[in-house]
């Protein structure tokens, strides 16, 4: 992943701006820590960090087209490059990065063409002729993005908000699948599938469709039955191994990740990337010593015959990092810094191996309902209602964590669940199949494990395929998370958390632990833009609001672990999580802010 930091219309153009411009895209250099570029053009700035995946020898940003009156800074990968090549071929093309495509799709058909691109991406583009300019994000908000404005009306855009957040009066999480474009003044939707409207879908489940539409997120070229041919069996994970540089996979020994190293394993040594680092994948895991995680994901290595490097660290290490990851998440979220907290220490041992690029597992729980409490799901059309709302907030969690984990020491997460081609295939299937029936034998993901469960070729072992859903934070060890809690009740007194609600007005933290993430935050964030970059709201088990209502003993033991699903989880908590702190003197402190604002309207 790179670092991109745009700046247009400031009223300083002067080389002290410049200056200032350099220093603020240095917040970014883990993200890009191979290059860094600037392109200024009167009040402009493109400013770039670049982490060198593809062409690392002249790909270098900002790019151009022909004659450098188009200027783009790029963060992402752009998988179908070659194809969109193709269809320039009056264009000259100065490197081979993947992303000067975007250049040159923009001379050739102006701002409508970024549903033409097939990847993940932030990119930020300067006309120079007219000083117009457009900027981007993914359909799911896998890269980040954010936007700010300046008090002198300058408009900004940033990977991260610790670029523009102390120069920006006001910023924002640019919306994933939108464009915004300075002659229109505004966002607007570039990406508009059939399941973003929430209409309940119908087709069939075809389980050998679903397995090809995985796989060629892979960009694994066979037939139906995954033995050649001329069309796309998979069609997610070759795709993604588009690389001039060392990768793996990240394996947390679950369905996901499993799935993951299974398929980039079966393709690996037909891909071209076999030629330059091997035909033998290379895995990724970490977790507390003896964890569930470490146990399964050695079983599915071996398995698979991968290289397998099994990672450990304790909880003081975990607890000794959480500053440092809260800076680079930019999140006060409980279960993002939960379970970012071992990634982040992850992708540091990953990097320091050699490695820059790992395939990881994110997405699978949200587009097939696979969080635990799915189980709880009243009928198809609340279930799929809910997979929709997860994956449009993808970006404020499971995204943003990771990106930001593993950018944060330069290395890049490539997510094939997320491939829009097979959101699409997945989304448009009747979520009667996706729903939890006990009764016919079908747990969380039934339709997922049972396109990959071949007992001619098998991708897993059967009690892998349907190993229960295990939530990263919950995997790498039940005592990383409990650890966590006797770490913040140590610091947070029952007081602090009695008065949370004057302290923090905005999304009140109602735990000790969410309390004491949110005095870490506002430590590097304290500004009301960003802690309003975060969502808030009731969760179980990772739901949203919503989906809280489907049991109503669920309100009396809000947590966002997998384990808070009672009757649900194997492991479950045997009681309501922080009972005790969130009926503090009797109230909530949100019922105990009520009543001071009404005695105080009284008097």
């Amino acid at each position: 992943m790179c670092g991109i930091l745009a700046v247009f219309g400031c009223i300083d153009s002067s080389q002290v701006k410049r200056s200032r411009i350099i220093e603020l895209s240095r917040r970014l250099r883990h993200r890009g820590p191979d290059w860094s570029g600037l392109h200024c053009h009167d009040d402009c700035y493109l400013a770039h960090q670049r982490l060198a995946i593809v062409d690392p020898t002249s790909g270098d940003q900002p790019l151009y087209n022909e004659d450098k009156t188009v200027v783009v800074t790029v963060n992402g990968e752009i998988y179908n490059h070659k194809e969109l090549r193709e269809k320039l071929k009056n264009h000259q093309f100065r490197t081979g990065s993947d992303c000067e495509v975007i250049a040159h799709l923009y001379e050739e058909y102006g701002e409508d063409f970024v549903h033409m691109l097939d990847g993940m991406f932030s990119f930020v583009l300067l006309d120079t002729r007219d000083k117009s300019f457009i900027a981007a994000r993914d359909a799911i908000g896998i890269t980040p993005l954010y936007m700010g404005w300046g008090l002198d009306g300058s408009i900004w855009f940033a990977s991260e908000m610790k670029a523009l957040s102390d120069d920006c009066e006001r910023f924002v999480s640019f919306l994933p699948g939108h464009i915004y474009s300075s002659k229109q003044g505004a966002l607007r939707r570039w990406y508009n599938p059939p399941w973003y409207a929430e209409q309940i879908p119908s087709t069939p489940y075809d389980p050998l469709l679903l397995r090809e539409a995985f796989e060629k997120a892979f960009g694994q070229k066979a037939g139906r039955n995954g033995g050649g041919g001329n069309g796309w069996a998979g069609k997610a994970v070759l795709k993604r191994l588009m690389t001039d540089v060392p990768f793996g996979v990240l394996l947390s020994g679950g369905l996901d990740s499993s799935l993951v190293a299974a398929v980039a394993s079966r393709f690996l040594a037909e891909s071209k990337v076999a030629c330059q680092w091997g035909s033998q994948l290379h895995t990724f895991c970490i977790g507390l010593k003896g964890s569930p995680d470490l146990k399964a994901a050695r079983e599915v290595a071996d398995y698979l015959g991968t290289r397998h490097h099994e990672f450990h660290f304790t909880v003081q290490e975990g607890l000794d990092a959480l500053e440092e990851v809260i800076y680079h998440i930019e999140t006060y979220d409980v279960t993002t810094i939960r379970a970012s907290t071992p990634m982040f220490l992850m992708s540091r041992k990953i990097k320091s191996l050699g490695v820059k690029m790992v395939i990881s597992g994110e997405g699978s729980d949200e587009i097939f309902g696979g969080y635990l409490y799915f189980h709880k799901a009243p009928n198809k059309e609340e279930f799929h209602q809910e997979t929709c709302r997860k994956i449009k907030s993808l970006h404020l969690y499971d995204c943003l964590r990771a990106n930001k984990s593993t950018s944060a020491w330069g290395v890049e997460a490539r997510v094939p669940f997320l491939d829009k081609e097979f959101i699409d295939t997945a989304m448009s299937i009747d979520p009667e199949w996706k729903m939890v029936r006990h009764d016919l034998g079908r747990i969380e993901k039934w339709i997922l494990r049972n396109a990959f469960d071949d007992d001619k070729k098998p991708y897993l072992p059967k009690h892998i395929l349907y190993r229960q859903k295990e939530q990263f934070s919950d995997g790498v060890g039940y005592s990383w998370i409990d650890g966590l809690k006797d770490h913040a009740n140590k610091h947070v007194t029952d007081s602090m958390l009695m008065n949370a609600s004057f302290v923090y007005p905005e999304n009140t933290p109602t735990t000790k632990e969410a309390y004491y993430y949110r005095t870490i935050f506002e430590k590097f964030f304290p500004k009301n833009a960003a802690r309003a970059t975060v969502p808030g709201g009731p969760s179980i088990a990772c739901s949203t609001a919503k989906a809280v209502e489907w049991d109503a003993a669920w309100s009396k033991n809000l947590d966002p672990s997998g384990r808070a699903a009672l009757g649900v989880h194997a492991a479950a908590y045997d009681e309501p999580v922080d009972a005790k702190p969130a009926n503090l003197l009797n109230g909530s402190p949100q019922q105990l802010q009520e009543s001071v604002v009404k005695t105080a309207t009284v008097v």
